[in-house]
């Protein structure tokens, strides 16, 4: 956990740079979502918060703190697809004329968000059942996915972003790479010239990011199963491999600096909790669905948890497949995992 003074300096520099973080309450238990206002031309907002009156009330304090209002604004960039990032764009954008900014294969999933959202949540649901989730529990998890639904809402994409190329303000230029894993649209933006990365949810100090079982954008009934833990690994590989970065300003939480030292971190934790699944399997001695190794590994969780434990399940299960040493078994309906 970084020194408050620490984090507080990151910001300070950030801040020097032009870059304010704006940070919004969510009714989530990662509390906060951070924004990002970028004192520039146009005058830039980086993600919108969660669609609430209370995040809504929340951000135009913030901006009239600095002189500002959602009037002003002029260009909304969205990092993500998830809905505490992208929930407050349209009325955003309707309240300022802005432009919005996202990966460019964003753009259709966000401009039907329910149909999109619809479609995400029969994938899970069928996902679920596969590997053992008992129906009353995926009935329920259905339910709650349609109420948290209202907190994010559709937008319309005016500047496609393509990766490897820049967002160009007047006085920055921000390299825009593609990082998925966390979701499949996970976007960063390097200001190369600061030494100052935003990475969104792609890299956060104090929790690991849980790499979601989430269709690509391009295909919400894909036939192979995502493996968003091994592509969530290449990519913080990929920033770990970044040079000209200082300062890191997160999607949540407080800013670092040490990010090299925090994805060592992760890789060393997903190593011991692929040993943990494997460990379960051999003690087993029979073939288990995810959905039994998630209650060996944490008894029975609250609902709001059963997919993100059968995506950390998944996640470290697909290691131990892809090193050969699990093996899967499927009967036709349920998935089953036993050591090779």
């Amino acid at each position: 956990m970084s020194d408050p003074a620490d984090a507080q300096a990151l910001l300070d520099r950030a801040a020097e740079a032009g870059i304010h973080r704006l940070a919004l309450p969510t009714p989530f238990a990662v509390g906060r979502i951070n924004t990002y206002l970028i004192e520039d031309d146009p005058l830039t907002l980086v993600d919108a918060g969660p669609n609430s009156g209370k995040a809504l009330d929340e951000l135009e304090q913030l901006l009239a703190a600095r002189g500002r209002r959602v009037e002003d604004l002029e260009l909304l960039v969205i990092t993500h697809q998830h809905l505490d990032h992208l929930g407050l764009t349209d009325i955003l954008q309707r309240r300022s004329g802005a432009d919005v900014a996202a990966l460019g294969a964003l753009g259709p999933w966000a401009a039907d968000y329910v149909a999109s959202m619809e479609a995400e949540d029969d994938y899970a649901e069928r996902l679920m059942a596969r590997h053992g989730i008992p129906d009353e529990l995926r009935y329920a998890l259905r339910a709650l996915s349609t109420v948290f639904r209202g907190w994010g809402g559709s937008a319309t994409v005016t500047v496609p972003l393509t990766p490897g190329e820049t967002l160009d303000l007047r006085d920055r230029s921000l390299e825009i790479s593609h990082r998925p894993g966390h979701s499949p649209s996970d976007t960063i933006f390097h200001d190369r010239a600061r030494k100052i990365l935003l990475s969104a949810d792609h890299l956060i100090e104090r929790i690991s990011s849980i790499a979601l079982l989430t269709p690509p954008l391009d295909d919400l009934d894909p036939a192979e199963r995502p493996k968003p833990l091994i592509q969530y690994m290449e990519s913080l590989a990929e920033t770990r491999a970044m040079t000209d970065v200082d300062v890191v300003l997160t999607g949540h939480g407080d800013p670092i600096s040490d990010y090299v030292a925090i994805i060592d971190e992760r890789f060393r934790m997903y190593d011991k909790r692929a040993g943990k699944v494997f460990r379960l399997l051999e003690k087993a001695g029979e073939p288990q669905t995810a959905y039994d190794l998630a209650q060996m590994m944490w008894g029975n969780v609250a609902v709001t948890q059963a997919f993100l434990t059968l995506s950390e399940v998944l996640g470290h299960v697909d290691l131990l497949l892809r090193d050969g040493r699990v093996v899967e078994e499927d009967d036709g309906a349920i998935v089953r995992y036993r050591v090779a």
